[in-house]
């Protein structure tokens, strides 16, 4: 048979057309079965691919935001600092230079450059990579080459990285499919990792220029997308040459790609990085103790309601007043400023931690350096050689302090630094509504950076001559009136560990009978003991449970002198009820929570109980009242020009050997409180003269009134607090003496 007798498929050039055929038929039927079972992942080879409804609905991590009750962020609660943006808040220059360096035929292709992964293919990637900015997202969003997306096959290296990059193929087609342009790219820029620890481009704008992502300009955009290729890298804070360098590279791809001109291309690389950096932290921004403290109650309530405080996004919105928490901050380090110098001039050459007779307490700071974090660690390196323990706390470092002329730089021993921090006064400031519960303010201390400790909240002491109100309102409650008398005498209880007498301030008695309100204007331990002996500590401390102190409370005498520890959020909640006609409202300082998309998720309601009935709560206002008088514990108020035209209740405490320094006033529309002292009891001033309630904690009381009532745009006026419509005992006990005189002319 000759060659043109043969069948046609014998011949040469139609078996290579067979041949050719038959590949791509099986080219075809491979690759169909390879993203079938990638798809599918077949026998656990591939690990799994994002789903329809997992690009439908994708979730990111989202710091959830706190505000202020007028508007104002106050911080963040994160794991990684991502607020989202839309597509009209991002500058064009911002698009142009991303799109420019990272994928120019981003508005042609549907997911996969062909042409850029041929030209990577051939080029052998000399020339980059062909990752698009939708694959990008794929691997971002989607966390294509995580743990969790990982199957058998990325146990070998060159397999596995084939397998992640069809599944960003694949990925990155389907994102094409169920989103525009627009919302693919507003997608990338709002999850893409600028650095120091900035998720999103809202973030980066904000922590490497301090500007809104609507606010960045042409050489502002290409740093930021030049930090996309290695964050650390080509950190403008940490390597700027680099930095400048990478910015230079990308503003040629936008000349490149006539984006901007060859004259402005010049002249923007010309010019330095100017930065104004600023890292969003958990240590700046509004009221950080206070976040703190929120934070602690915001995480038990996610766990109850399955919720994630860090990468949900919501949006918490505080009682808090950004403009009043900036008052009380203001006048808490106006006057902790001028009082640690006269600390530090009360205490000149000599150390403050003392006994009960002033004398230095041995071995204080030595015991108290084997509770420090340095010590264990030292502890742990050295084990038992308490020598080398020893030499390595007393050997100086570089350090930055904290003083109240600013941080400064020195070189001080693990021991030589607890001995500075101590001798530091610390206080406590907060502010509430009594009606509605609401917390206005609260400063958790002096400097939340180097003093993390909130005596707001999370500390308690005692509160001394402050706890007398619950005292006497006890009383009030049984029967007693304002105008009840009881002589100023030493009263002898007879407790457990032996005798106990309440000492006045003045260390004398006058033997000569007084008027309860009157004894509690003018702070008179020994009336109060004698009502305390008189109704009972139980029924104190009944009361003061009633009245929201949840603290731990000794059932002894000295009870009705503040001698049990509790918090100033306990206390202000107490003196609230007064102000509230006997109803105790529990502080509240979250108003509503929502979650990123604006939906309500939770309302709070303040949690009310009827304690007293409302002419106990006015007589106690009217008790209260006393202090400013004549002879009273808070006159010093009058020369805020706070008491003019206005009613205010007060009371000072001030614990045994000056330890704590009290001041709670209660207004018709706020009750506000501070306290004050050394981070340990021995720790003090030596002399009431300066470490009592009316001089350290009374003027930040004042001070901050002061400025509430001069900010017309509150809501807070000078006024008096709301009569009952029935108060049925004279208030007045003049004219009730007059009365009864008057009786008993009558009688005769």
């Amino acid at each position: 048979m000759g060659k043109k007798d043969r069948p046609f498929y014998r011949k040469g050039y139609w078996r290579l057309i067979m041949l050719i055929w038959i590949g791509f038929l099986a080219t075809i039927t491979g690759a169909v079965l390879y993203f079938t079972a990638l798809e599918n992942d077949f026998m656990g080879f591939f690990g799994p691919i994002p789903s329809l409804e997992s690009l439908e609905n994708p979730k990111t991590e989202l710091a959830s935001e706190i505000y202020s009750a007028d508007g104002k962020l106050m911080g963040k609660y994160y794991r990684e600092n991502r607020s989202p943006v839309e597509y009209e808040e991002i500058s064009p220059y911002m698009i142009n230079a991303l799109i420019a360096t990272e994928d120019i035929r981003y508005e042609s292709h549907s997911g996969i450059d062909l042409k850029g992964l041929t030209r990577a293919i051939v080029r052998l990637g000399k020339d980059g990579g062909a990752s698009t900015i939708t694959q990008q997202l794929a691997k971002n969003l989607y966390r294509t080459r995580g743990a969790a997306s990982k199957g058998k096959l990325h146990d070998y290296p060159l397999v596995g990285t084939i397998v992640s990059k069809t599944k960003e193929w694949v990925t990155a087609i389907k994102i094409e499919r169920n989103y525009t342009k627009k919302e693919i790219i507003t997608m990338y820029l709002n999850t893409v990792e600028f650095g120091s620890n900035a998720f999103g481009i809202q973030t980066a704008a904000r922590t490497f220029f301090d500007k809104h992502p609507s606010q960045l300009n042409v050489p502002e955009s290409a740093v930021l997308v030049g930090l996309l290729k290695a964050p650390t890298r080509y950190s403008p804070v940490s390597n700027p040459e680099r930095s400048k360098a990478r910015r230079n590279t990308v503003l040629e791809q936008m000349e490149k790609y006539k984006f901007i001109t060859s004259s402005q291309a010049s002249y923007f690389k010309s010019q330095s990085i100017k930065l104004k950096f600023g890292v969003d932290d958990h240590v700046g921004g509004i009221a950080p103790y206070f976040r703190e403290e929120a934070k602690k109650f915001l995480k038990k309530w996610a766990k109850e309601s399955g919720r994630d405080l860090y990468t949900d996004g919501l949006r918490i919105y505080t009682t808090i007043d950004s403009r009043m928490q900036a008052y009380a901050e203001k006048v808490v380090e106006k006057q902790m400023k001028a009082q640690q110098k006269i600390f530090y001039k009360h205490w000149e050459n000599r150390n403050p931690w003392v006994d009960a007779y002033n004398v230095e307490l041995p071995n204080f700071i030595e015991d108290l350096a084997k509770t420090t974090t340095q010590y264990r660690i030292f502890r742990k390196k050295y084990g038992k050689d308490t020598a080398s323990i020893k030499k390595a706390m007393n050997t100086p470092v570089k350090t930055r302090v904290f003083s109240w002329a600013g941080e400064k730089d020195t070189l001080l021993s693990p021991m030589d630094s607890l001995r500075y921090y101590k001798h530091f006064l610390h206080t406590g400031f907060m502010s509430m509504e009594p009606q509605s519960g609401h917390v206005k303010t609260w400063v958790g201390g002096i400097n939340y950076k180097y003093f993390q400790y909130d005596h707001v909240k999370q500390g308690r002491r005692q509160p001394g001559s402050t706890f007398k109100p619950i005292v006497y309102a006890s009383a009030i409650d049984l029967g007693y009136t304002p105008c009840h008398q009881f002589v100023d005498q030493p009263v002898v209880f007879n407790a457990g560990g032996g005798p106990w007498v309440a000492r006045n301030a003045t260390l004398s008695y006058t033997g000569v009978p007084m008027t309860l309100r009157r004894a509690l204007g003018q702070s008179i331990n020994s009336v109060t003991a004698g009502l305390t002996k008189a109704i009972g500590v139980r029924t104190i401390v009944e009361h003061a449970r009633e009245l929201g102190i949840s603290s731990p409370l000794r059932s002894v005498p000295s009870l009705c002198l503040g001698s049990s520890e509790v918090s100033l959020f306990e206390m202000l909640g107490a003196y609230s009820t007064f102000a509230n006609k006997g109803k105790h409202t529990v502080p509240i300082f979250i108003s509503r929570i929502e979650d990123r998309n604006g939906n309500v998720v939770k309302e709070f309601i303040p949690k009310v109980t009827k304690v007293l009935d409302e002419e106990t709560a006015y007589i106690m206002l009217h008790m209260l009242k006393a202090a400013l008088e004549p002879g009273g514990t808070s006159t010093r108020l009058w020369s805020y020009g706070v008491a003019t035209k206005n009613e205010i209740g007060g009371k000072t405490g001030t614990t045994q050997n000056n330890s704590d320094a009290w001041f709670i006033g209660v207004t018709k529309d706020l009750v506000s409180g501070a306290w004050v002292g050394g981070d340990n009891r021995s720790i003090r001033f030596r002399s009431i003269v300066y470490g009592q309630g009316a001089v350290l904690a009374l003027p930040m009381w004042g001070e901050y009134m002061k400025k509430v009532y001069a900010n017309k745009d509150l809501p807070y006026t000078r006024g008096s607090f709301e009569r009952p419509d029935k108060v049925d005992i004279e208030l007045n006990c003049a004219k009730m003496r007059q009365k009864r005189a008057q009786m008993l002319l009558n009688d005769e």
